[in-house]
Parts: C-alpha cells; structure tokens; sequence
C-alpha cells in the first residue's frame, strides 16, 4: 500500500562543481572502467571534478556480503558525501537514500549524480515504520548506514523534542525494520559528544568509556546508541558504532561553526563568538571521515565503536581568527568582525577522542587542516548564497528554532 506514497525525487540538471583538485587522468578511466554504461562516464567526471579527493581509492577486497545499502539523512552534509563516494567507488553495490529533506539538507548536494545506475533517492521520514519496512523490503536492503539526525546543538536547547522524535524514535524504527529484514551491517554514525566533556588533564576518551552527555542533542545520541547496543545483545543484530570529532567541509548547511563564520564573512558580516571564545573543539576534513565509514563497511569488526579522531584542535576565538587571516582582515581591524555573545546555556570545554582502534584498522586522516579549510572556503565563496536558499536565519547569533504555538501545530505520530 506504501508504494504509491514512494517519491522518487528527480534532481535539476548537473552542473559542475569545483574547488580547484584534480583527480590523475589514470584514476578517471580506472574508474569509468567500472561502469559499462558509457552514458555514465560524464557524470563520473563531474564528481570526480568536485572536492571527492579520494573518490578513486575503494578498500579491498569489498565485502562480498554487501549488495543493497541503505543510506539514511544521505541529503545531508555527512550523508551526501558518503553516497557520492559508494555511488562511483562501488557500481556493484546499488546506494538507496532516504531522507525527508529537512532544512539542512538539499537535493543539491547529490545532483551531481543523476543518472547513475545505481543510485536511487526517496523521500521520507525515518520515525514511520510502516514507510521503512517497506523500503527495506521493496529495495531488498542488506546494509544500513544510518546518518539522519537532529545534529545541531543551539538547536536542541530550543526544540529538544524534535531531537528525541528523529534522533531516538527514528533509530528504533530503523532498528526494528532491520531486525525482521535481518540486515547484514547496521552502521550507527554518532558523535564524540556522547562522552561529554573532557578536561586538559584528563586521558582521551576510548570506546568503553562512560557516556556523560550534556546538552539535549548529544543526550538523544547517547540514547539511540543505548538502543543499538541493546538489539546487537538481545537479538543479535549487526551492528557497527562510529563516534567522531567536529567535521568541517563543503556542503554543510552555515549553522555549525566553520560554515557559519566562512558565509558570514563572506556576506561582510561577523563572526559571534560564544562566551569568551576559549572552548576547544577538534576538526576533521569530511573526506577523511567517509573513508572512515568506508573502511568500517568492509573491515569494522561486528558489535564494535570506532573513535574516528584528528589531533588538530583549536578554540573558537583562534578558529574565528584563522578566518579572519583568510579573508585578508588585518589583526588590526579584527575586532570589527568578532563579537562576543552570550553563551549557551551549557558548552562543554573541548572533546577528545583516542582513535587507536580505527588506526589499527588501516586508517589515517590525510588531509591537513589548512588544505582542508582552503577548499572548504572556495566553495562556500561559489555556492554559499545559492545552495539552501536564504540562510540568514542560520547566520544568527542564536538561531533557535520557532516553537509550535498551540496543539495545531504539531504533527501528531
């Protein structure tokens, strides 16, 4: 009965999308070798032209076990990264998407590949049941990465109900669809935020140790993890657990703070700065984690968490300052262009993850901070004001969402 409600949603035509990187002519055939379609070869290209830096290298041998993979939020900054990447590393494997198309999310970061044998987009709503067991039924899915979730803090101080509906509800939906579908690989991508704060002087944190959440958002992670782990124990579902620290790259919706600061800038606006500035955060280029994720498809051990980790940390009043030096601000007129404002209601000082067991696995971060925010700066100054529509909203110092006003304003389950 669900499947006249499936809408396979048709993308705008391709455009090109560069930030300067070009792939070795050798890798381009290698890859287009693997399509026998020659009508696929230029959409190939046109990923390949975009900031996919290691879109040539796979890991093998592939995961045999592996045919159908589920992809969900994969409209999102995270997901869609990791759809472009299996969509041309992989043509053996078919890429289904689900995403509902949130305000962060856009069809703009998968129109590059249109048209791909084996890629399909649907949209919907993961907290339906009847919806994903459908999918995972119609698409015979055997693999789950599951990326949709209410990510971003301010957000979940305002409206920390819709954190739990998305991040909680939603991940028991999924979990109970992939139970009676008996899916081989339940890939959980959480965050470094469930450990809660780490002080200077203490170890960093490893995969046992004690989740400590404090704040709405990292607290529905802490509990969705809870009930993953509880369906690998009772029910003996494969499942896969990632915690990374703060990712920074194109494609990300301007609320998180390297996005925010960048398109601010770039509109001659300022950057706010939370309290003093001083709390500390760790950055990893996007690319870096969706060869993580990739790693983890095919060699993560079942029932294990990864801490998918940088060294690099800086503080927010450095990060804003970095910026500042990247749009040619001279020191002294800086302070034109930060501006203190009132602190959230909780921020934890810094996190800190030790991310042994991933580099066991084979895995690295490769690409350098300053690569990383060199690219990501010349693609927001490209498509900052033309990917999401207006954006000022997310500009804001505090830019909690508008809650509902009256019983007619919410959407009953």
């Amino acid at each position: 009965m669900y499947e006249g409600r499936i809408i396979n949603i048709l993308h705008k035509d391709n455009v090109k999308i560069t930030n300067g990187y070009t792939l070795n002519e050798s890798i381009r055939m290698e890859l287009k070798s693997r399509f026998t379609d020659s009508n696929v070869h230029e959409i190939i290209s046109k990923v390949l032209d975009s900031d996919l830096e290691d879109i040539g290298k796979r890991v093998e041998p592939i995961n045999l076990n592996i045919k159908n993979i589920l992809v969900t939020g994969g409209a999102g900054f995270i997901g869609s990264f990791l759809v472009r990447k299996l969509v041309i590393s992989y043509p053996e494997f078919n890429i289904v998407v689900v995403d509902k198309l949130d305000y962060c999310g856009s069809l703009n970061n998968l129109k590059m590949i249109k048209g791909m044998p084996n890629y399909s987009f649907i949209k919907g709503d993961i907290t339906s049941s009847d919806f994903m067991t459908f999918i995972l039924k119609e698409k015979k899915i055997d693999t789950i990465y599951h990326l949709a979730a209410q990510t971003h803090v301010d957000n979940s101080f305002g409206d920390s109900f819709e954190f739990t509906k998305n991040n909680i509800l939603g991940t028991h939906v999924l979990l109970e669809a992939a139970k009676v579908h008996n899916i081989k690989r339940f890939i959980h991508v959480s965050t470094d935020e469930v450990y809660g704060e780490v002080a200077k002087t203490s170890p960093d944190c490893h995969e046992e140790s004690i989740l400590a959440p404090s704040n709405p958002y990292s607290a529905t992670k802490a509990a969705a993890e809870c009930l993953v782990k509880a369906y690998h124990k009772s029910f003996g579902l494969p499942i896969i657990i990632t915690r990374s620290n703060n990712i920074y790259g194109p494609y990300q919706y301007p609320e998180k703070i390297c996005s925010k600061f960048i398109c601010s800038l770039i509109r001659g606006g300022k950057c706010y700065i939370h309290g003093d500035g001083s709390n500390s955060r760790k950055y990893l280029y996007v690319g870096d984690l969706i060869n993580a994720l990739d790693l983890i498809l095919h060699l993560g051990h079942i029932g294990e968490i990864y801490n998918i980790g940088t060294n690099f940390e800086i503080s927010n009043l450095d990060l804003a300052k970095i910026f500042l030096q990247q749009f040619n601000i001279s020191e002294r007129d800086q302070h034109n262009y930060l501006e203190f404002v009132q602190d959230r209601p909780f921020n934890d000082r810094r996190y800190s993850v030790d991310y042994t067991k991933l580099k066991e696995l084979g895995w690295k971060p490769k690409v350098s901070w300053e690569d990383g925010i060199k690219k990501t700066i010349a693609w927001y100054k490209k498509n900052c004001d033309k990917w999401w529509g207006d954006i000022s909203n997310a500009l804001v110092p505090h830019p909690l969402k508008t809650l509902p006003q009256s019983l007619d304003d919410y959407n009953y389950l």
